[in-house]
C-alpha cells in the first residue's frame, strides 16, 4: 500500500506537469514540468522526501529498461539516416561528455557547500 501512495504522488505532479503542458503555450515537455514541480514541492516541503523515495529509487533502477525500445527502433531507420550517423555519433559523443562535466561540476559545488556548512556547524 506504501507502493502505491508514493506512486499516486509521483503521477499526480506528472498529471499537473501534463495539464501545465497543455495550458501554457510554451515549447516546454511535460515531464520538465513534472520535475520543476516535484523539486519545488521537495523544497518548500508540500512534499515530504519520505513520501516519494522508495517508488522513486525504484523507477530510478530500472530506468535502463526504458532504453531498449528506442535503441531498438534506431535499428529499423539505420538505411534513413546512414547519411547523418557521423552527426549524430559525434553529437552524441559530445553531449556525453558536456553533461558528464556539468554533473562532475555541479556534485562538487554541492559537496563544498555541504562541507562549509558542516565546519559552520561544527564551530557552533
Amino acid at each position: 500500500m506504501k507502493y502505491i501512495k508514493q506512486l499516486s504522488v509521483i503521477l499526480t505532479i506528472s498529471f499537473i506537469g501534463e495539464m501545465l503542458n497543455l495550458v501554457l503555450p510554451l515549447p516546454v515537455p511535460a515531464s520538465v514540468y513534472g520535475m520543476i514541480i516535484m523539486f519545488l514541492c521537495l523544497m518548500t516541503g508540500i512534499v515530504k522526501l519520505y513520501m516519494v523515495e522508495e517508488t522513486a529509487d525504484f523507477l530510478v533502477s530500472i530506468m535502463p529498461l526504458m532504453f531498449i525500445e528506442p535503441t531498438t527502433s534506431i535499428m529499423t531507420v539505420i538505411f534513413d539516416v546512414k547519411e547523418s550517423i557521423a552527426a549524430i555519433f559525434v553529437i552524441s559523443i559530445v553531449s556525453t561528455i558536456v553533461v558528464t562535466g556539468v554533473t562532475g561540476v555541479v556534485a562538487e559545488c554541492i559537496m563544498k557547500h555541504r562541507a562549509g556548512k558542516e565546519k559552520t556547524n561544527d564551530k557552533s
